[in-house]
């Protein structure tokens, strides 16, 4: 080896040496969210069980990615209304389409109404039965099981209980009321005969229709309840402003343009309308007298 490699290679040992070591990279946090580096939660309460749901608002959610790159939109399922909530009212949601009743109480907890689905008349209530079932009047139901998705369900338990208690039935004795976690499984317990009826609300009922169109033909809808406001789109109050707005924009145009529309029509939905929380004011009045004349508030 030649005197001026050796040299060298000494040369290099001793500048390592003295050199002092790197520190491992370490992230730095700051006060104000960088929305290039911002990961959020979308959480949609249950409508339907998790893969039809991922499915219903999954292209929806791609779409609002690939018109906003500078952050990531994540769609989050739950199993049930219970799982939901929970995830709701623990601000572990950035954004979330919860229904009405979830809408004033995560107004609570930090949520702000941005936005809401059109619609509104199709926010309603509706009782099913067996075609078989000789279930004609609502004194029929005194003394059977009727099944519902949840008590925090609105149209689907609040609003079918409000009806049959303004049709003389006192359902806090008359009938066994049966919370089955999801709208599928409300509707199946009927089919199945585990209860005389079982509630829902029209989108989870036509999405039974055409995914089990046999089971379907066995049931039928033997009431509806009036009509209240339709679901709302809250942000959690520490969701940069400017993010809120650019969310709004694209959910509010979605029906002005061909794509969008295709998009709305897998909800099934015809638009999202503009929304505060003071739109939810008649839910606030609903509860005050579900409260007086159902003695159950969740």
């Amino acid at each position: 080896m030649s005197v001026w490699l050796v040299f060298s290679l000494f040369s290099l040992l001793v500048i390592s040496c003295d050199s002092p070591q790197k520190e491992s990279y370490a992230p730095a946090y700051t006060s104000t969210p960088d929305v290039k580096q911002m990961v959020l939660t979308f959480g949609v309460h249950p409508l339907h069980n998790p893969q039809r749901l991922f499915a219903t608002y999954g292209p929806l959610i791609e779409y609002l990615n690939q018109e906003c790159p500078e952050f990531t939109i994540q769609l989050e399922a739950s199993r049930s209304y219970d799982e939901f909530d929970k995830k709701l009212y623990s601000r572990h949601f950035h954004f979330a389409l919860p229904n009405p009743y979830q809408t004033i109480q995560a107004m609570q907890h930090g949520y702000h109404v941005f936005a809401k689905m059109g619609d509104d008349e199709k926010f309603r209530g509706i009782i099913l039965v067996r075609k078989d079932s000789g279930i004609n009047t609502v004194a029929d139901l005194k003394g059977k099981t009727v099944s519902f998705p949840a008590p925090t369900a609105l149209a689907a338990t609040m609003m079918p209980l409000e009806y049959l208690h303004t049709h003389g039935l006192d359902v806090n004795q008359d009938i066994t009321r049966l919370f089955s976690g999801s709208q599928e499984s409300s509707i199946m317990n009927v089919y199945l005969g585990k209860s005389a009826a079982g509630a829902t609300w029209p989108p989870p009922w036509q999405a039974f229709i055409e995914a089990n169109p046999a089971i379907a033909d066995e049931l039928e809808v033997r009431w509806e309840t009036a009509s209240l406001i339709n679901n709302s789109l809250v942000a959690r109050d520490d969701v940069p402003p400017k993010v809120v707005s650019e969310i709004k924009s694209i959910l509010l145009a979605l029906h002005t343009h061909e794509e969008g529309r295709k998009l709305l029509a897998l909800l099934p939905l015809v638009c999202f309308e503009d929304g505060n929380d003071a739109t939810y004011q008649p839910v606030q009045d609903f509860m005050k007298e579900y409260g007086k004349a159902i003695h159950d508030i969740p």
